[in-house]
């Protein structure tokens, strides 16, 4: 099993008479240790995921697992115990991981005290997440004291205080600028790598996505397609990525054709599919049957 699973999952909202679906059958498995990017356009289901991920929000329907926990099972004191332990949340808006008066020792030291932790453990910790994140100097410091960058990176150090196996970013770099979102991100990938977190970061930034390995897009609701990339090395030594786009086939065995290609071979509500020897053909249907 897969440290993050979800299978068929759907949300939906009710606002007065409109229903709107957010979720629509989505399917997503993200092993421990990985660090993955997932994009897609405004409207697109993706910050509702990374909501339900981290417990604040509740699935309609589906499966989903994080570790150990059933997220569609989950009693109020389940989700207060597993957004304190399970996942850590980074928020686009450094004003909402931080807190105006508390300097980012004490906020780091906030969901710990939370947890119940020793004050020796605490101040421990605190030290070791500022100093591992490159911002020991911003210790005392409040947030109108430090730059955008250092307040990011005092919010990534707040969700791991309590040792979370999950940290999930929801358009982190979004409010920096170019330079900033690097070292930002360069944070991210330091965690994942050094204290082997399991990363998910949530933007629309292709210069970020494009520096993980697995980028996974969601369009209306569902997985799409996603990117893979690999480090192969020249003949003559010289080392370069390959990116490799995958569509995404879901249980039911349903693929997304992108946009583009649909209207390049004007496909529409009726396909002529194929079985070769290695491949599937799809073909526009003619017109005749397209209107049968």
């Amino acid at each position: 099993m897969s440290l993050i699973q979800c299978e068929s999952l759907v949300r939906i909202y009710q606002t007065g008479s409109i229903e709107v679906q957010a979720l629509q059958g989505l399917d997503l498995a993200v092993d421990a240790g990985e660090m993955i990017a997932v994009v897609g356009a405004s409207g697109s289901g993706k910050s509702t995921l990374l909501s339900i991920l981290a417990g604040i929000d509740a699935p309609t329907a589906g499966r989903a697992h994080v570790d150990t926990w059933d997220l569609l099972a989950m009693s109020r004191a389940d989700r207060v115990r597993y957004r304190r332990h399970t996942v850590g949340f980074v928020r686009q808006q450094t004003a909402s991981n931080l807190v105006p008066y508390l300097s980012a020792r004490q906020v780091i030291d906030l969901p710990m005290a939370a947890a119940r932790m020793p004050r020796r453990a605490r101040r421990e910790r605190a030290g070791e997440l500022l100093e591992t994140l490159g911002i020991a100097d911003c210790a005392d410091r409040r947030p109108a004291q430090m730059s955008g960058g250092q307040q990011q990176r005092v919010a990534i150090a707040v969700a791991l205080a309590n040792r979370p196996r999950v940290l999930l970013a929801d358009e982190p770099t979004g409010e920096l600028d170019t330079t900033t979102s690097a070292q930002v991100f360069d944070a991210l990938r330091q965690v994942n790598r050094e204290l082997g977190v399991t990363v998910v970061v949530v933007t629309h930034d292709p210069s970020v996505s494009g520096q993980v390995e697995r980028t996974v897009a969601i369009r209306d609701g569902r997985t799409s397609s996603e990117v893979l990339r690999r480090t192969a090395t020249a003949e003559n030594g010289d080392t370069h990525v390959i990116a490799e786009e995958y569509a995404v086939m879901d249980r039911a065995g349903r693929v997304q054709i992108p946009r583009e290609y649909r209207e390049a071979l004007a496909l529409t509500k009726r396909v002529r599919l194929a079985l070769e020897t290695d491949h599937i053909t799809l073909r526009a249907a003619e017109k005749s049957e397209d209107h049968a």
